[in-house]
């Protein structure tokens, strides 16, 4: 059954790149870009909390962005670490694949602003 509510299902996806960030090891490349993911999509959903208080449909609109943004960042970075981290790959399609929905919902809330 598909999950229409954008807050939680944003919430667990950010759960689930905590979960899957804890399995990798500690090295180089996993230091730098670890930090970045983590941060990319948990921004998505708190901008997402943000704009469902948002003063305006302007400041609604500008929030929907953000989370869009960040969602676009949080693909780059899951794709960069599942090359650094073959070995997750699975779980690592999975992630992008539900950023990459997310996304297509909050581009087309966006364009649907007037």
């Amino acid at each position: 059954m598909p999950n229409y509510n954008l807050e939680e299902r944003l919430a667990k996806f950010v759960e689930r790149v905590i979960d899957l960030m804890k399995k990798l090891p500690e090295n180089g490349i996993n230091k730098r870009m670890i930090p970045q993911l983590v941060a990319s999509s948990g921004s998505s959903c708190t901008n997402y909390n943000e704009a469902c208080e948002a003063e305006s449909k302007k400041d609604f609109k500008h929030k929907i962005g953000i989370v869009n943004k960040e969602l676009r960042e949080a693909k780059s970075w899951l794709r960069f670490l599942a090359k650094a981290n073959p070995v997750h790959i699975q779980e690592f399609r999975l992630l992008w694949q539900e950023a990459h929905e997310l996304k297509l919902i909050f581009s087309k809330i966006k364009s649907s602003c007037k």
